[in-house]
């Protein structure tokens, strides 16, 4: 068909503001990517997204966060950005400066930068600053956590009885515990009162299983911590307290003598549980120490601690159980044997058993406790935790099942710090792809057989029509 000039001419016409309507389209959706994002995650898990534990934790913190990121290639520049993007989109309060270690000498020199790597990041909270190793939800929330504690965090462990020592390279020590208390902001010291006394800035107290007993002057210590207000940790294996029994009743707890045993066949063959005196705790009262756990934790050669009554008080403490041993555990008082039964009229007592306890009471203003009631300060509460074991926080045993997470929890709760408990990364369960035989096999035959006989087929299809035309 013949086109008249005046067709072609309105044709070429419809064609220029086509491509002009496109070029226009092309640069205006260029114009909007670059001033405004939308991301969205679809990962599983939303691994590329802020975990809610992060996203609590940035709630909680008032102060402007600043990160500093040292390096020059333009690559890694991009990939900061869109890092701290995630924290930024949480709260608008997260600033971030990209400097030039080369140029930028004397922010460099204040931030104390090293380049021995190709980048250097330096995090700044509540007039601190530490640096950090990568820009991981890991590495920075933990940062945000030690920041938030730096005024808060004094632990300090008892030594010279043969407590446990969390220098100590055996397998009994608290090395592993260290460390990971450590990464999280916690300073920990280990002191012998024969040397030197309870230091004032103690915010937790830990008595961790001693087999000789204390002074009374080390007792006067302990007791005059406690009622000054201190937070304490009590981990008490069987056998004798050496000398912390008016300690047990000023907190109006009950040791039991003996060992506690389970007889669950079946949850210690699923656990692999050989001895009879590990015990597994697969069940959790409610608290906010306990609230994040998913799974069991396990306890060597623990005590029990008497039931407790709620509704009653002792010199003002209210005791709460953590978690008990399962139904078919029991008090052993006659020692472990291959041919233990339980007897009542030995002395054993029948399970469940309660294997940790917490305690509160209003914090005091006065020094000591005394009369009917301390001067209470109701935004503050003092804190003690009782466990019956000491060797779930071993290097031996820390890491079997969630006796880590609960280690930390406790400490955490001690500090006060409820609301930064658990900052776990997310996990990635889709990174391996873990195939059958046989869907090998049918993947295999699909791509070296059913896909090349397919192309040929079409191919020749293709040629014999157009042979035929």
């Amino acid at each position: 068909m013949k086109l008249s000039k005046q067709s072609r001419l309105q044709l070429n016409i419809q064609r220029f503001i086509f491509l002009l309507l496109f070029i226009s389209s092309i640069g205006m959706l260029a114009w909007i990517s670059d001033h405004y994002s939308y991301q969205f995650d679809l990962t599983a898990n939303r691994r590329h997204s802020l975990s809610e534990s992060s996203i609590e934790l940035l709630g909680k913190l008032d102060k402007t966060i600043s990160v500093h990121a040292y390096t020059t290639d333009d690559v890694s520049k991009q990939a900061i950005r869109d890092i701290i993007r995630r924290y930024q989109n949480i709260k608008p309060g997260f600033t971030l400066r990209i400097l030039n270690p080369d140029i930028d000498l004397a922010e460099a020199k204040q931030d104390g930068i090293v380049m021995d790597k190709p980048f250097a990041f330096v995090i700044y909270y509540n007039d601190h600053m530490e640096p950090i190793s990568s820009l991981s939800e890991q590495a920075i929330s933990n940062a945000l956590l030690r920041l938030n504690r730096r005024d808060n965090q004094q632990v300090v462990f008892l030594s010279g009885h043969g407590e446990r020592d969390i220098d100590g390279t055996d397998k009994r020590a608290y090395a592993v515990l260290k460390r990971e208390l450590e990464a999280k902001g916690f300073n920990l010291q280990s002191i012998n009162m024969l040397e030197q006394p309870v230091p004032e800035n103690t915010q937790v107290l830990v008595i961790a299983a001693p087999d000789h007993p204390y002074l009374q002057g080390e007792l006067d210590q302990i007791n005059e911590f406690i009622d000054h207000g201190g937070n304490l940790m009590w981990l008490v294996d069987p056998g004798e307290l050496q000398g912390l029994d008016k300690l047990a009743t000023s907190l109006g707890l009950q040791l039991q003598d003996g060992v506690i045993v389970d007889n669950d066949p079946e949850l210690r063959r699923t656990l692999n549980i050989h001895h009879p005196a590990i015990i597994p705790v697969t069940k959790y009262f409610p608290h906010i120490i306990t609230d994040a756990i998913r799974y069991n934790t396990l306890f060597p050669l623990a005590r029990g601690i008497s039931p407790l009554d709620e509704s009653k008080t002792v010199n003002h403490w209210q005791a709460y159980a953590l978690f008990n041993s399962g139904d078919q555990s029991w008090t052993e008082t006659n020692g472990i044997s291959d041919e233990m039964v339980f007897s009542s009229s030995t002395g054993d007592v029948a399970g469940p058993i309660t294997i940790s306890v917490i305690l509160l009471r209003p914090y005091p203003t006065e020094k000591t406790i005394t009369g009917p009631g301390p001067e209470d300060n109701p935004e503050r509460q003092q804190r003690v935790v009782v466990i019956g074991d000491s060797d779930f926080m071993a290097d031996s045993y820390i890491g079997a099942g969630a006796n880590l997470e609960l280690g930390i929890n406790m400490f955490s709760w001690l500090l006060g710090d409820n609301d930064f408990i658990s900052v776990i990364p997310q996990s990635s369960p889709d990174t391996r792809l873990e195939l059958s035989d046989n869907q090998l096999m049918i993947i295999s035959f699909g791509f070296f057989l059913v896909i090349p006989l397919g192309l040929i087929f079409t191919g020749f299809r293709i040629w014999h029509i157009r042979k035929n035309r």
